[in-house]
């Protein structure tokens, strides 16, 4: 079952379910779920590695910041993928699962956000790809409204989040043993 606006307004008074909510979001949000800001751009330079036990993502280079009350806007190039994180932070109950989805905006101008799900347990930012399809830049302005997230309540039991990622930490620092 979808969590509905009410329900998910009282979670975030009562539990801090979602930390830094614009003003739209917690008076008039739209759906069954709330939009989130893109508060943080990277680069991505270099190679990665994804083996059975160890792990290693490529290096990133922080292009902009989102900063209150000052306009920043950036280029995505063509056919470049970029990873993001939220403004916004999440503290997820045992109870509750996430999944996000990009804006329509985003997608009918040919840019994609590659999200996920957010598990029981976890706590911090949310990072996701954003991708570029087109054949042009496309203008982005940190701080906008780029993923829409809703919460799903978990019927019986479901498993804490324990990964390394907690927190919302960008990447590695070296090759590293996966949990």
């Amino acid at each position: 079952m979808v969590l509905g606006i009410k329900e998910l307004h009282r979670l975030t008074k009562e539990q801090k379910l979602v930390e830094g909510l614009s003003e739209r979001e917690l008076i008039n949000p739209e759906g069954a779920g709330f939009d989130l800001r893109i508060g943080e751009l990277y680069e991505i330079t270099g190679q990665g590695f994804l083996g059975v036990a160890e792990r290693e993502t490529p290096e990133m280079k922080l292009m902009a910041k989102y900063e209150e009350n000052k306009t920043t806007e950036v280029q995505l190039k063509p056919n470049v993928y970029y990873l993001m994180k939220t403004v916004e932070n999440v503290n997820m109950p045992e109870n509750l699962l996430a999944i996000m989805t990009p804006r329509s905006t985003l997608f009918r101008s040919g840019v994609y956000i590659f999200g996920g799900q957010v598990p029981p347990g976890y706590q911090g930012g949310l990072n996701m790809g954003i991708y570029n399809y087109r054949d042009t830049d496309f203008r982005l302005e940190m701080g906008s409204r780029v993923v829409h997230i809703m919460f799903f309540e978990i019927k019986g039991e479901g498993n804490m989040y324990r990964g390394q990622w907690q927190g919302g930490r960008i990447t590695t620092e070296q090759k590293e043993a996966q949990v």
